[in-house]
């Protein structure tokens, strides 16, 4: 038998008993509901699971999938489920979302992940107080429960990001800004790739085809899924939020860059006729006016302000300054 993780017998209170591998081995449906959590890449586990644990090859497979999306599967009398949770390991990317597999039978519980979850830690917490689930059916309930509050507390964090965003949009740099809104997109776009084949498994496993989950389950689980579909929508406003701030800063970028062109060709055009005038008298030919006056320097100086006074009267006649 494979070291488990966490393994319970519930006491259909709340509580439970922590069990050793013998008396799992020795474990029988009339004693109560058990509860076992593996670590899928342990290779007694994946033996166990495969060859010893009684499940179907299906449900064996799926719970210990290397690489999985949200889904639930009927097989019989049990339901498998692959969810995720949001990844709030020291030093990880919430978006970086961990999976967890589940499968509730009559009399009987298993899950599998690779990665710490701090739901299910605090399930197993819950559980050694006295204060847990009481059957498989609110076994499954409470995690789901707990998987999506963990992504409300996640979307709290990106919707005040984004609101610092929106202040600051006028404050900071553009190169500083956009770095921070691909963040929040990033971040949004991971959440929301998992979360909405979450919704869909979660409408699939309350649509009453699953005899482990009583009336008061389903009630709780629509429940959850209605908060799970907010989450969605909530998902989308910052994503057309970060749009918005992105169209702010391409027009504030268009403005900038109008206004500085715009500069340029008023340069431009008052150097113009200046240029060609110093560049026609410049050239080393006979004939030039004034080669021989020693005031035409200072008479021709004196054209070039007349020039660009008339330049200045016409430009503001036009409203160009």
């Amino acid at each position: 038998m494979a070291a488990a993780a966490y393994a319970y017998l519930l006491d259909g209170k709340g509580g439970a008993r922590a069990l050793g591998e013998d008396e799992i081995r020795d474990w029988d449906p009339e004693q109560g509901v058990i509860w076992l959590h593996f670590d899928y890449t342990n290779p007694d586990a994946q033996r166990w699971l495969m060859e010893e644990s009684g499940l179907d090859s299906i449900a064996s497979e799926a719970l210990l999938a290397e690489e999985t999306r949200p889904r639930t599967l009927f097989l019989g009398e049990s339901a498998v489920m692959a969810l995720r949770g949001v990844n709030l390991n020291p030093g990880a990317d919430p978006e970086d979302m961990v999976s967890i597999r589940v499968c509730i039978e009559e009399g009987r519980i298993l899950s599998t992940q690779r990665r710490k979850l701090q739901s299910v830690e605090e399930l197993a917490f819950e559980i050694q107080h006295g204060r847990g689930p009481k059957s498989p059916g609110d076994f499954i309930v409470e995690l789901v429960d707990r998987l999506t509050t963990r992504v409300e507390d996640t979307l709290d964090d990106l919707d005040n990001l984004t609101t610092a965003i929106e202040e600051d949009v006028e404050k900071e740099g553009d190169a500083e800004i956009r770095n921070r809104i691909s963040t929040m997109r990033r971040q949004a776009l991971m959440l929301r790739r998992y979360m909405a084949p979450q919704r869909e498994a979660l409408m699939k496993l309350g649509s009453g085809n699953c005899p482990l989950l009583t009336t008061r389950n389903l009630a709780d689980l629509h429940e959850t899924m209605d908060r799970l579909i907010r989450h969605l929508e909530d998902l989308d406003s910052l994503k057309d939020r970060a749009a918005v701030i992105q169209e702010q800063l391409s027009h504030r970028y268009s403005e900038q860059l109008n206004s500085r062109m715009y500069i340029l060709s008023l340069l431009t055009a008052f150097f113009l006729p200046l240029s060609f005038l110093t560049g026609l008298l410049g050239i080393n030919i006979g004939g030039i006016p004034g080669s021989r006056n020693e005031k035409a320097f200072f008479e021709f100086l004196g054209l070039l302000a007349v020039v660009i006074v008339v330049q200045i009267v016409i430009f503001r006649k036009k409203r160009w300054i």
